[in-house]
């Protein structure tokens, strides 16, 4: 690990969460626990038991990354996992992240698969703090938790508001985790998180779509609109752009502008786009009472 050697840049040398609430954990229900601490602090109405039924499988003891990731969408919040690094995990919690991390506290060759919360670290000491188990604020050395936390292939994540980004976040990491809240949140969640997203990487055309269809879907015409016409000033060429900015001017009940953007929309015959601008062409043209 080298981090007595090797501290990452720019991180601070001591920092502390101490607001993160506290849930211990009961039997094997650490997941639960774990998730409810991250969820309750970005200020989700829930409660470990009331997150049984989505994270624990009674036949493991325990819960499932996977589960984990997909039951904080739930409640409206953007689920993130980390690249596998302590470099990442350090850098989240001193931007106000608690990080829910899996570790193997088992000895020898018997696993005890355990989840616990990091919610500070100390360089100087040597230690991290978490919320584990029973235990409210559990310091572990820099060494053993990153021995017990390697059997996870270094496993964590966080989980945010939508309006809020992850320190570390990639950009086409957090545009699939964004997709994936989306299939199960609010609209009003997956607006709030694309446009968060955009304040980071602007020049991304499938965000700026999803923007848009999200305010499409709830009648909200000028904002998709706003949204379109931002994203067609910096992909002037791009089919699904003027498809979608056509459709939602057409339905604004301006064809004469919607035609002009959907024949450009119409020329590269081989974008995958094609037969929807097609269709959108002939829609806007029925409209005003024209043919081909």
């Amino acid at each position: 690990m080298g981090l007595r050697d090797t501290w990452p840049a720019g991180v601070a040398v001591q920092a502390e969460l101490r607001e993160v609430p506290f849930f211990p954990q009961q039997d094997y229900q650490c997941g639960p626990a774990a998730l409810a601490t991250t969820l309750v602090h970005t200020g989700a109405q829930v409660t470990p038991e009331e997150l049984v039924k989505w994270v624990y499988l009674p036949a493991r003891q325990g819960s499932l990354q996977t589960e984990m990731l997909a039951a904080s969408r739930r409640y409206s919040r953007v689920s993130y996992q980390l690249a596998p690094r302590f470099a990442d995990l350090l850098r989240e919690v001193a931007a106000g992240n608690p990080v829910i991390v899996l570790q193997d506290t088992g000895v020898g060759p018997i696993a005890n698969w355990h989840y616990a919360v990091v919610i500070g670290f100390d360089y100087p000491a040597g230690e991290l703090y978490l919320r584990s188990g029973e235990t409210k604020r559990l310091a572990i050395p820099f060494t053993v938790f990153e021995y017990t936390w390697k059997k996870s292939h270094y496993w964590a994540m966080v989980t945010l508001p939508p309006g809020r980004l992850p320190l570390t976040a990639t950009e086409p990491g957090y545009l699939a985790a964004i997709s994936a809240m989306e299939r199960v949140g609010e609209a009003r969640a997956a607006i709030s998180a694309y446009s968060a997203f955009l304040e980071r990487w602007p020049d991304n055309v499938v965000a700026s779509v999803g923007l848009a269809n999200r305010y499409y879907a709830l009648g909200a015409l000028k904002e998709a609109e706003f949204v379109l016409r931002r994203a067609a000033a910096r992909h002037p060429d791009s089919v699904v752009v003027l498809n979608n900015l056509a459709q939602t001017l057409s339905d604004l009940g301006r064809n004469d502008e919607a035609l002009a953007l959907i024949e450009r929309a119409v020329q590269p015959d081989e974008s995958p786009f094609a037969a929807a601008a097609r269709d959108t062409h002939a829609l806007i043209l029925r409209r005003m009472g024209r043919s081909k």
